[in-house]
Parts: structure tokens; sequence; C-alpha cells
């Protein structure tokens, strides 16, 4: 059974996992997307009370999620074609950009609230 991939010249993804370790990573990030799209859904009622500042972060946590999304089937993909091969090697790079955007937007709202009481 193929996933429609190999009729774009795109090779099927290996489901020889008994762990379905793959499946547990896919899922993570999706609920670590969900989480930046729920935060941003809050950020959103603070918006009319404080302004372009709050629709900034609101912004980053919607384009964070859509990061996250958009870089989730390859992800799968590299995780399943690593464990099928034995040689499976971590997503390195985008568990330091997610922390790099985490604590960006963590310091810019902290600022907006040390300005804010100023």
């Amino acid at each position: 059974m193929t996933d429609g991939a190999s009729a774009k010249g795109v090779p099927p993804i290996p489901l020889a996992d008994p762990g379905l370790q793959p499946e547990r990573t896919s899922m993570a990030w999706a609920r670590t997307s969900l989480a930046y799209l729920v935060a941003a859904a809050i950020t959103l009622r603070w918006v009319p009370h404080h302004g372009a500042a709050v629709a900034l972060v609101t912004a980053g946590l919607t384009l964070v999620a859509l990061g996250i999304y958009a870089g989730q089937r390859r992800r799968y993909r590299d995780a399943a074609v690593g464990v099928a091969n034995e040689r499976l090697r971590a997503s390195g790079g985008a568990v330091i950009v997610l922390t790099l955007c985490t604590v960006a937007l963590g310091v810019f709202s902290v600022v907006l609230i040390v300005v804010e009481n100023y």
C-alpha cells in the first residue's frame, strides 16, 4: 500500500517499525504545533486592549505553529526511513529553531509586560 507519493516520484514511506517511533515523534510535533495555536488564540483576546505589539506575538506564535506543521511530513519520512535503515538521526535543527523561537517570543512578551507597567 502506498500513500500516493510514489506516483510523484517519491518512494513510499516504509512502515516496518514495530515500536512506531516515527508515529510517536510525529504526534509530539503535532501536539507542539497545537500548543502554539492555542497560545496564539489566547493572545488574540488581548489584542484590543494592548494593540499591535500583542498582535505581533500572536502572528509569531501562528507562524511557528504553521512552520512545525509544514515540516512534519518531511520529519516523519526521515524518521521512518531512518528506522528502516537502522540509521536514525535526530532532527536537531528543528529543535534548535523551535527553542530559539520560543525564547524570542517569551522575551518579547516579557518586554511588553515590563514596558506597559512603566
